[in-house]
């Protein structure tokens, strides 16, 4: 494994590029590009305020740079550095922008959810679609890039439109059976998309492409319900992550549960493999002793190096109970992701922060936890292999895979906490991110 330097970063906002050639990152108001492979920089552009979100165009040409507060949203060419594009949606205001996914056109959201307004970087033509819904996931896409979903309120009540990305004509438009839809979700397929109410009503409904509502799915009533979903790969399972602490599946034949999986604070199976972090002192030999020690050696001495221990069985997780009388309590399945296999399923119970789940979908059981010294803050799987990176606020980066686990150190000078990662889509490396710097890790293809 071989680690880039540090670089500067604002806002969390580093990227790789679709095609995976290019990285940008952001500081304060400046927009870097970088080659994926050097590191060294293409491009430079100067945007008006600060950049508060950034994303690639689908095919990798265009990257927009939104400044909310500003109202702006500014797109930079990567082939014609001189080319620039903006875009002032004036008093309306601006709290979301995001490309189609044909990487010509622009979707951005007014304040207040007044509107979305739908600008062509092509022939400079402007759509306007109302009413969209203030929910945490109002808009989605098709994987294939051929549909677009939009939740929608009007008269009180929820509606879906589905819109064909080609031309922007209406497909269909419908009401739904929700009290306060709070997101959506296309099937990987394009064929079934998902809805979601508030977490006060636990309902999960599934409609076609034609508006027909092919299922309606409640666990529980009179409880916290739904905080997080995500769809297998392949389209067969719909995992759905509640404030229960429990992760339902369900099948894609019939829509009815097939399994749902407990987050207990004690692991007894026998057949589970809990790896625990532990910490252990930095061996060095005398001899590379000098006095002063350099730079390297002092921060190898100071800084705290963990492997894993595999712990026997029953084994108690560090559980934290939850306040009852606050907002947004801590708990239930707030991260779930499936591996791009289908075979294996991640999750995060916030009620046992420093614990992912790593659960076999074959066998429907669990498989590996692994248990951390601190709480996790980001997970993410490999694109290319069952291999799944996680980070926990701290200067490590944790790797599991079905031959083992590892933990490595980020050699740098300083504090650097990484708190997000995102893969390449090669699977060769992944960029890390922590607060005010990131860096890029390479990975040898036999690792792990």
């Amino acid at each position: 494994m071989n680690f880039s330097e540090l670089f500067k970063l604002s806002g969390l906002l580093g990227r790789f590029s679709p095609d995976g050639k290019c990285l940008a990152s952001c500081v304060q108001y400046r927009l870097v590009i970088r080659d994926v492979n050097t590191l060294q920089i293409l491009q430079l552009y100067t945007c008006l305020d600060q950049i508060q979100y950034i994303e690639w165009s689908s095919d990798s040409l265009f990257i927009l740079c939104a400044m909310y507060k500003r109202g702006i949203v500014q797109v930079w060419s990567l082939e014609q550095p001189d080319w620039h594009c903006k875009i002032d949606e004036g008093s309306a205001g601006l709290v979301a922008s995001c490309w189609s996914p044909d990487g010509r056109h622009i979707l951005n959201t007014t304040e207040f959810h007044l509107r979305i307004t739908v600008w062509s970087l092509c022939t400079k033509s402007v759509s306007y679609i109302k009413y969209p819904k203030a929910c945490q996931q109002g808009i989605a896409f098709a994987k294939d890039g051929r549909y677009m979903a939009v939740a929608e309120r009007r008269d009180c009540k929820d509606f879906i439109s589905i819109f064909v990305c080609s031309d922007w004509q209406l497909l269909r438009h419908f009401d739904t059976e929700t009290q306060d839809l709070f997101g959506i979700e296309w099937a990987p397929n394009g064929c079934v998309l998902a809805v979601w109410d508030t977490c006060l009503e636990y309902k999960i409904l599934l409609y076609s492409l034609d508006g027909r509502l092919l299922s309606t799915y409640r666990a529980y009533e009179w409880s916290l319900g739904v905080k997080s979903i995500t769809w297998s790969p392949s389209s067969q399972f719909l995992a759905i992550g509640s404030y229960d602490e429990k992760v339902r599946i369900l099948n894609h034949v019939t829509w009815k549960k097939i399994t749902e999986f407990e987050h207990p604070a004690t692991i007894a199976n026998t057949k589970t493999i809990v790896y625990k972090e532990v910490e252990k002192s930095p061996s060095t030999e005398t001899e590379r002793l000098s006095f002063p020690p350099t730079r390297a050696l002092a921060s190898s001495l100071f800084s705290t190096q963990s492997k894993y221990d595999i712990s026997q069985v029953p084994v108690s997780l560090h559980y934290i109970k939850p306040v009852a009388d606050r907002a947004n309590p801590k708990m239930g399945i707030g991260m779930l992701a499936f591996s791009p296999d289908n075979c294996f399923l991640a999750t995060k119970n916030d009620n046992i922060p420093n614990a992912v789940w790593i659960w076999d979908i074959q066998k429907l059981k669990l498989f590996v936890v692994l248990e951390q010294l601190c709480a996790i803050q980001s997970f993410q799987w490999d694109p290319r292999q069952p291999r799944l990176a996680v980070c926990t606020g701290n200067s490590k980066v944790y790797l599991w895979s079905p031959a083992g686990c590892v933990s490595v150190q980020v050699p740098t000078e300083g504090d650097f906490q990484i708190v997000s990662l995102s893969w390449h889509s090669s699977g060769d490396s992944m960029v890390l991110l922590s607060k005010d710097n990131f860096c890029v890790c390479y990975l040898e293809r036999e690792e792990v």
